[in-house]
């Protein structure tokens, strides 16, 4: 075994990640299989039936032990359901979880905002992204003396206020705060619960927001983010690997609890 592989490998690990039939999450499935760890994708299957997203992100992984669970993170007992089918198929354990359920739904100006909208942003992003799988994982580990290893998604949002997405920047900047506090209250298990904050990364959900449909082009909004990002561009999804690999190895960063790490291109050290 390389040094390399011997700080970096997830041979003998199996990884949740939930909305993994998302963009962001999909792509990190395909790290985290790279890496050697068997994989269950989580997700409601609503616009990608699960079991078609795991085919395509084992191709795109070039092969792996990759399963899918179809659930609504949202739900407690459906989360402690699809957790014991995750370890049937899988055939052991699970020890890692990625909590990779999110998003946001348009922005408005704060006097206009719809109260409903309002309210499930908030429960996609920290109930059903963060708060429900977490609590049920934690459970599960520290019953059988597991030590796992959480990673949350953060954003940009979770730092700096973005304008007319309020209800999606109190969910993220609640996902960085529990991040720090599930770091404290379970170290003494041996768990790890950490974070990575994507900058501006192009997807299904928000390429509309940014890039023009009919031209091409940047939008208002799409241009004010290139203006404030140092690289001058959005990210690609594998530069997000590095950091997901680094915090699920407990060779590399068994030591490293609480932290959230911006892949942001520079966004956050913006100034004038």
């Amino acid at each position: 075994m390389s040094f390399i592989d011997s700080v970096f490998s997830l041979k003998g690990r199996t990884a949740v990640i939930t909305g993994g039939a998302g963009g962001l999450p999909g792509s990190l499935a395909i790290a985290f299989l790279k890496a050697g760890a068997k994989v269950v994708i989580w997700g409601r299957g609503t616009n990608h039936p699960m079991a078609e997203a795991a085919a395509k992100i084992g191709a795109e992984a070039g092969g792996g032990e990759i399963f899918a669970v179809t659930v609504d993170t949202g739900s407690r007992e459906a989360c402690e359901k699809a957790l014991e089918e995750s370890e049937r198929i899988s055939g052991g354990p699970v020890d890692t979880l990625l909590n990779g359920v999110g998003g946001n739904r348009g922005k408005s100006p704060f006097v206009d905002f719809d109260e409903a909208i309002f309210e499930d942003v908030l429960k996609l992003n920290l109930m059903a992204g963060l708060v429900v799988p977490t609590r049920v994982f934690a459970k599960y580990w520290i019953a059988r003396g597991i030590k796992g290893c959480v990673i949350n998604m953060t954003s940009m949002t979770s730092y700096k206020a973005l304008s007319g997405t309020w209800a999606y920047n109190a969910a993220k900047s609640g996902v960085l705060n529990l991040n720090e506090a599930l770091a404290k209250e379970l170290a003494p298990h041996g768990i790890r619960v950490n974070a990575i904050a994507p900058g501006f990364f192009v997807g299904n959900q928000n390429r509309a927001l940014l890039i023009d449909e009919k031209t091409g082009d940047l939008t208002a909004r799409g241009k004010a983010i290139i203006a404030r990002t140092p690289f001058g561009r959005f990210g690609k999804h594998e530069e997000l690997w590095g950091a997901a690999l680094f915090l699920a190895s407990d060779h590399a960063s068994g030591f490293v609890t609480g932290v959230s790490i911006p892949v942001d291109g520079g966004y956050l050290t913006d100034n004038i």
